[in-house]
Parts: structure tokens; sequence; C-alpha cells
């Protein structure tokens, strides 16, 4: 059978505590020193258990942009992939470029690690301030590209906090021809 395009594996949104799903790598929003913090860090921290916390200082930080992995520990996913996404400061220094880099670089060490399955949180949406609407949009496109580059990567979901943020995934999810707009 012959195709046009590119077939997407399966990306969903769900509203769900990342903590609990059993997926090969779940994504920290984490903050540069990767200590831990609040929101879906500190969630991840508390439930993976201090053994996070010590791999985490053994990496040192991480830069914005930029992924680092670590054991999942007493989570239900094999890894953590730390993700420091930008501060929102009103889209002029760099945010979405560096939003877009988390998502890249976290399928990149995933695909690395043979990861089939990845949940993402909406990164640098919380206490980040970055706009949920412009994020998701910049999410779900820049894993559409970066899939293309990764079949192995079977499943891929935004893992949302409230029925808000779901919303809009899944409203950017079923447009036709998905979303394809950084902005």
């Amino acid at each position: 059978m012959a195709t046009t395009g590119h077939t997407y594996p399966q990306l969903h949104a769900l509203q769900a505590d990342i903590t609990t799903l059993a997926v090969d790598a779940i994504v920290n929003a984490a903050n540069p020193a990767l200590l831990g913090g609040g929101g879906v860090d500190g969630a991840i921290h508390r439930a993976a258990g201090p053994e996070l916390l010590a791999a985490c200082r053994r990496l040192g930080g991480c830069p914005t942009g930029e992924v680092r992995l670590t054991p999942a520990f007493h989570l239900p996913a094999r890894f953590v992939i730390h993700a420091v996404g930008p501060i929102w400061q009103g889209g002029q220094q760099r945010e979405p470029e560096l939003l877009a880099s988390c998502y890249r670089r976290a399928l990149e060490l995933a695909a690395a690690e043979h990861c089939t399955s990845i949940a993402f949180p909406a990164i640098s949406t919380g206490v980040y301030g970055y706009p949920i609407e412009a994020a998701a949009r910049i999410a779900i496109a820049t894993v559409q590209d970066s899939l293309a580059l990764r079949p192995a990567i079977r499943e891929v979901i935004f893992c949302c906090f409230s029925a808000r943020d779901l919303s809009i995934y899944e409203s950017l999810l079923s447009a036709p021809g998905r979303t394809t707009a950084l902005a």
C-alpha cells in the first residue's frame, strides 16, 4: 500500500500524573540545577525517591534547551529525561528555539536508549510562564518533525496537568495537517 506524507506513531494527550505512566521514559520539566523544585519536577523527585536526587547531583546541572538522562528509580518508567526549558520573557529571548530544543533533544536521547514510548509534560508552562497554546504548538510540531528521524519511537504522550491544557493539546492534535507553527 502506497502512502503519502509521514505516518506518525501514536501521538496523544491525556490528563494524568506523569509519575504514574508506565512508559520507557518520562520527561521532567527541570531547572538548570537538576536538584528538584516545584510542580512536575518536585513530583517526579518525590515519586522516584532520593536516588534520583543523588543521580542528578552527579550530572552537575544542565543548560537551558538541553537534556540529561537518569534512571527512573521508583517510577514505573525506565528513564527520566530532564529537560530545562526557557523562562518566558515575551518570546524575544530565543524561547521558541530553546523550547523546541528540549523536545528534539529528549527524543534523540530516548531513541539512543532504545525507548519506544515517551511522555512529556508541558515544558516551561508552569512557573516558567510560557503561554500554553504557543508551547503546545511548538511541542507538537517539534515532536512530529523529530519522529521522522526516529521510527523506533512508537508512542508519544503529552501529559497534561489540567483539563484546559488537555483541551488545547487535543484541539491541536486533531487539527487537519496537525500543527507546524513554532510560535
